[in-house]
């Protein structure tokens, strides 16, 4: 600890969608657009379910939800499509985000991104917000074996950046991510979008804050 309790952390590892890009609310409206040009009613609680879950998660929650019938592959291409026409001209940021990227980049802190999306449309979105190249190392979800929840993505991002999971701080904004990170024993920042934790998650929670920008005073 130094600096009045500022940290000086060996790397910085970031979620995403709904945590650095401003994807998620409209991902939710893409999800309940395609349920109903296929004839299903899918709710926007339902679909903030599956915020920081892989695929094979995503499934089992809307078939549990929606019963074994449910389309999940052809929903998921309308809405893949949608999310490639209506993010093609760029993403808006989260409120901060290049504000703590430059300060983080100024104290020579290295940064990365653990997401539970495939690392094809993963890249293509940092690329579309403009940030791709403010990252060392890129972690995705289909290069592990278990998602969030889980600890792997984030025990593979801290192994990339060459640092331990106990140097490291990662930032979130869904439980699963929040759980995962506790898992993988590395300090979390909660900066909320749209799910809220439940009280045993938040109380693991190193730091919450209202934004990305108020974070800059955890870092000197």
């Amino acid at each position: 600890m130094k600096d009045e309790g500022k940290i000086h952390p060996g790397a910085v590892i970031f979620d995403m969608d709904g945590l650095m890009l401003d994807t998620e609310r409209p991902m939710v409206t893409f999800w309940c657009e395609a349920g109903e040009k296929y004839g299903w009613d899918i709710k926007p609680e339902l679909v903030i379910k599956t915020l920081g879950i892989d695929k094979e998660g995503s499934i089992q929650i809307f078939i549990n939800e929606l019963g074994p019938d449910f389309p999940y592959e052809a929903i998921h291409d309308e809405f893949a499509m949608m999310v490639r026409e209506r993010f093609a001209d760029g993403i808006a940021h989260k409120p901060g985000l290049l504000s703590l990227l430059d300060h983080l980049a100024a104290l020579g802190i290295p940064i990365g991104v653990a997401t539970s999306t495939k690392r094809e449309t993963a890249l293509w979105k940092l690329g579309i917000a403009g940030v791709l190249d403010r990252f060392a190392a890129v972690t995705c979800g289909d290069e592990v074996s278990r998602s969030k929840p889980a600890p792997d993505i984030f025990l593979l991002a801290a192994k990339r950046l060459g640092k331990e999971p106990s140097e490291c701080v990662g930032f979130e904004d869904s439980p699963a991510g929040l759980k995962g990170l506790h898992s993988a024993g590395i300090r979390s920042v909660f900066i909320k979008d749209l799910a809220d934790p439940p009280a045993d998650v938040l109380s693991a929670v190193w730091r919450r804050c209202g934004d990305l920008a108020e974070a800059v005073q955890f870092f000197g």
